[in-house]
Protein backbone atom coordinates (compact mmCIF):
# COMPACT_ATOMS: atom_id res chain seq x y z
CA UNK A 1 0.00 0.00 0.00
CA UNK A 2 1.39 3.32 -0.75
CA UNK A 3 1.06 6.29 1.72
CA UNK A 4 2.67 9.37 1.11
CA UNK A 5 2.83 12.36 3.83
CA UNK A 6 3.49 15.64 2.85
CA UNK A 7 5.12 18.04 5.53
CA UNK A 8 7.09 14.94 7.13
CA UNK A 9 9.58 17.37 8.09
CA UNK A 10 7.34 19.29 10.46
CA UNK A 11 6.33 18.32 14.03
CA UNK A 12 3.08 16.83 13.37
CA UNK A 13 4.29 15.08 10.18
CA UNK A 14 6.64 13.11 12.56
CA UNK A 15 3.53 12.08 14.45
CA UNK A 16 1.79 10.78 11.40
CA UNK A 17 4.61 9.50 10.50
CA UNK A 18 4.84 7.56 14.42
CA UNK A 19 1.28 6.77 14.13
CA UNK A 20 1.58 5.32 10.87
CA UNK A 21 4.44 2.72 11.94
CA UNK A 22 2.36 1.90 14.86
CA UNK A 23 -0.71 0.48 12.61
CA UNK A 24 1.44 -1.30 10.55
CA UNK A 25 2.61 -3.41 13.32
CA UNK A 26 -0.58 -3.34 14.31
CA UNK A 27 -2.16 -5.29 11.09
CA UNK A 28 1.32 -6.58 9.73
CA UNK A 29 0.94 -4.98 6.51
CA UNK A 30 4.09 -3.97 4.99
CA UNK A 31 3.69 0.19 4.09
CA UNK A 32 5.44 2.17 1.21
CA UNK A 33 5.39 5.83 3.18
CA UNK A 34 7.10 8.08 1.17
CA UNK A 35 8.52 11.36 2.62
CA UNK A 36 7.86 14.33 1.02
CA UNK A 37 8.86 17.67 2.21
CA UNK A 38 6.33 20.64 2.57
CA UNK A 39 8.02 22.41 -0.01
CA UNK A 40 6.32 19.97 -2.71
CA UNK A 41 2.93 20.43 -1.46
CA UNK A 42 1.74 22.66 -4.02
CA UNK A 43 2.44 19.39 -6.82
CA UNK A 44 -0.28 17.30 -4.53
CA UNK A 45 -3.00 20.70 -4.22
CA UNK A 46 -2.53 20.54 -0.86
CA UNK A 47 -3.07 24.09 1.24
CA UNK A 48 -2.02 22.94 4.41
CA UNK A 49 0.80 20.53 6.04
CA UNK A 50 0.66 17.77 7.13
CA UNK A 51 -1.24 15.88 4.73
CA UNK A 52 -1.62 11.68 4.24
CA UNK A 53 -2.28 10.60 0.90
CA UNK A 54 -3.35 6.90 0.80
CA UNK A 55 -3.03 5.55 -2.58
CA UNK A 56 -3.32 8.80 -4.37
CA UNK A 57 -6.43 9.79 -1.97
CA UNK A 58 -5.95 12.98 0.10
CA UNK A 59 -7.02 11.20 3.20
CA UNK A 60 -6.35 14.45 5.63
CA UNK A 61 -4.80 18.07 5.73
CA UNK A 62 -3.69 20.09 8.30
CA UNK A 63 -4.48 17.39 11.17
CA UNK A 64 -2.55 14.42 12.63
CA UNK A 65 -4.59 11.63 12.63
CA UNK A 66 -4.60 8.82 15.33
CA UNK A 67 -3.62 5.83 14.61
CA UNK A 68 -7.01 4.51 15.21
CA UNK A 69 -8.25 6.71 12.59
CA UNK A 70 -5.57 5.84 9.83
CA UNK A 71 -6.35 2.14 10.62
CA UNK A 72 -9.72 2.72 9.71
CA UNK A 73 -8.89 4.84 6.56
CA UNK A 74 -6.73 2.10 5.57
CA UNK A 75 -8.81 -0.61 5.81
CA UNK A 76 -11.74 1.42 4.27
CA UNK A 77 -9.18 1.55 1.27
CA UNK A 78 -8.44 -2.28 1.23
CA UNK A 79 -12.00 -3.19 1.58
CA UNK A 80 -12.81 -0.94 -2.02
CA UNK A 81 -10.14 -3.04 -3.98
CA UNK A 82 -11.96 -5.80 -3.69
Amino acid sequence: MRIRIIGANCSNGMKIIKNLNKVERELDIPLNIEKINSDDKNKYSIKVTPALIIEDTIVSEGSVLSDREIKNYIKEHCLNEI
